[in-house]
């Protein structure tokens, strides 16, 4: 059919002056009739193959309808703010397969991201109802693939746990749900985005080491699946005391899940242990023909490296199950700016002394583009992160989307009112975009995105002579929450609450563009900002695109020349 013949079907609601429109908006002018006419067709046939489209029945892809759990219908619980004191649970539900595939996650408690779709409950991402476009958050009609894989091997999902909102802070003040409170010392941060499965690993933890005050923290749980774009598995475990994968990209499917780029897109496990990390990485790997972050080096399901049992046979290795592992600590990553003498200390001490215990080797190494990391990040995803994460644009390149999840936009005064005080994370990636794009175009973001090789190719040159890298995950403990009331009232200003954040994925966010997997193992305690008590100290181990096995096998390493999170010390302590 001709452009002419389908514009000219039924009465076309696009008239001249919309052309006119429109061509002002590109900075010219349509003055010939011929080109008036012929221009003008062309929109009107645009228009009619959009609504052509439009009014086509909704279509979900066959293979991401939720799994049959037991009991029909799913149910959920909100969960009673007298027994969510921490602001971890969003909600609570029981599901477990009809006919699961396998057992491997039998007995298992795991929770979920607010960010990924769970069939039949609620779907916020960490939203207020009011920035959802109809005002209410939608039901997930679909189960992402991560929901699927858990319920397929046995595993019982017992809820969705607070995550930042739109999944898009580092720390964990910013959830429609309130600030999700860190068990080790309250009023500070678990780190975000996934803030709530952190604290809720760490709250089993924290119980068993007798901190008072979490009678009303409600149930805890024994993995937790998170997501990563700059750090947002590995931060929050870091501040936490828990254990966090950032797999290799493209190694676990994203389908079903909201993201931020797909450069940067990760999901991967929380855990108290590296063996239950290695056992969900077993249950979550593998080729789901739907997610375009998927390469042809993703293993297909069939031929996914079945890292629990290696893991295993490794840690019977005695009696020094790490000789012949060559451990690098980034020497950059102790210095960079705002990173704290005595994170770094405990992070290095740690290294040096237990993966030495289990017989490996531990130098310093220099890779001088780990500091320019955190620039190349920006810099390849901020001229397109707001449209992606916020306005509800899909990437340019075939993806299942979200069908329920219909952000609102554009922002008017009142969103920028809202999200200004509780998340300005979101306002700054919007008024970032319209400004790069605006003074830059595209030639900035093109160039990051070719600095991203080079980035890649100096941590793959260090990983030539050392099996594992080694960074603190996090510059500092957690910090303090904002003082969350209206700056008129006494409350944290808009800078405070962005200069918490400032800094803090500098040891994270590079392995999101590089692609290499990263791993959150707890190593020690220092004290807090504040001096009010003592928090977790994390480090960060970072192996080789693909070779996720050997990051598991170092932290078991580690683990087994002694390292891991001490014992409480108490909260008076001087450390």
């Amino acid at each position: 059919m001709s452009i002419v013949a389908l514009a000219g079907q039924g009465n076309s609601s696009v008239a001249l002056e919309i052309l006119h429109d429109v061509a002002a908006k590109n900075n010219v002018k349509i003055t010939s009739p011929t080109e008036q006419e012929a221009y003008l067709a062309v929109l009107q046939a645009a228009d009619a193959t959009a609504k052509l489209v439009n009014d086509l029945p909704e279509y979900i892809d066959p293979r991401l309808a939720p799994v049959p759990t037991v009991g029909g219908p799913r149910q959920f619980q909100k969960p009673d703010p007298a027994n969510n004191s921490l602001n971890a649970w969003s909600n609570h539900a029981e599901l477990r397969a009809e006919k699961p595939l396998s057992n491997l996650l039998e007995g298992k408690t795991i929770a979920i991201k607010d960010n990924m779709s769970v069939g039949g409950l609620p779907y916020t991402c960490g939203m207020f109802p009011d920035t959802h476009k109809d005002g209410k958050y939608p039901i997930s009609p679909i189960d992402a693939v991560v929901v699927q894989r858990v319920l397929e091997a046995g595993g019982t999902i017992v809820g969705i746990t607070t995550c930042e909102n739109y999944s898009l802070t580092p720390m964990s003040y910013t959830s429609a749900n309130g600030p999700v409170q860190n068990p080790w010392l309250k009023n500070h941060t678990t780190g975000g985005s996934t803030s709530g499965g952190a604290c809720l690993l760490a709250v089993r933890q924290a119980r068993a080491n007798g901190v008072p005050g979490l009678e009303n923290a409600g149930l805890d749980i024994d993995i937790q699946i998170g997501g990563d774009q700059a750090g947002s598995i590995r931060m929050p475990a870091g501040l936490s005391g828990v254990y966090g994968l950032k797999p290799t990209h493209g190694l676990v499917p994203y389908t079903g899940i909201a993201g931020l780029h797909p450069m940067i897109d990760h999901a991967g496990p929380m855990a108290h242990s590296v063996d239950d990390c290695a056992l969900m990485l077993t249950v979550l790997a593998g080729y789901d023909g739907l997610d375009p972050r998927m390469t042809p080096e993703s293993p297909l399901r069939s031929n996914v490296t079945q890292y629990h049992e290696q893991l295993a046979a490794f840690a019977k290795i005695s009696p020094q199950p790490g000789k012949g592992l060559k451990v690098g600590i980034i020497s950059e990553s102790l210095t960079s700016p705002g990173t704290s003498p005595e994170v770094a200390s405990v992070v290095e001490m740690a290294a040096m002394k237990h993966f030495a215990a289990a017989g490996a080797e531990v130098s310093r190494v220099d890779v001088p583009m780990h500091l320019l990391g955190p620039a190349i990040w920006t810099a390849a995803t901020r001229n397109h992160m707001a449209s992606l994460a916020a306005a509800g644009r899909i990437p340019d390149i075939l993806s299942h989307n979200l069908p329920h999840f219909q952000p609102k936009w554009p922002l008017d005064q009142e969103m920028f009112e809202l999200l200004s005080h509780h998340n300005p994370a979101v306002i700054n990636i919007i008024l970032s975009q319209t400004f790069l794009n605006e003074k830059y175009g595209p030639e900035v973001q093109a160039k990051a995105h070719r600095h991203v090789f080079q980035l890649r190719a100096a941590y793959d040159k260090a990983l030539e002579e050392h099996d594992v890298l080694i960074t603190p995950t996090t510059q500092t403990v957690a910090p303090p929450h904002p003082d969350m009331r209206r700056e008129a009232e006494g409350g944290s200003s808009i800078m405070d609450k962005m200069m918490l954040a400032v800094g803090s994925t500098n040891n994270t966010c590079p392995f999101n563009v590089s692609g290499h997997p990263g791993l959150n193992v707890p190593c020690g305690w220092a004290k807090s900002r504040d001096g009010t008590g003592v928090l977790p100290v994390g480090m960060q181990i970072v192996g080789k695109r693909w070779d996720d096995l050997t990051v598991l096998k170092a932290a078991k390493a580690f683990e087994l020349g002694g390292g891991g999170l001490p014992k409480w010390p108490g909260a008076s302590s001087g450390l």
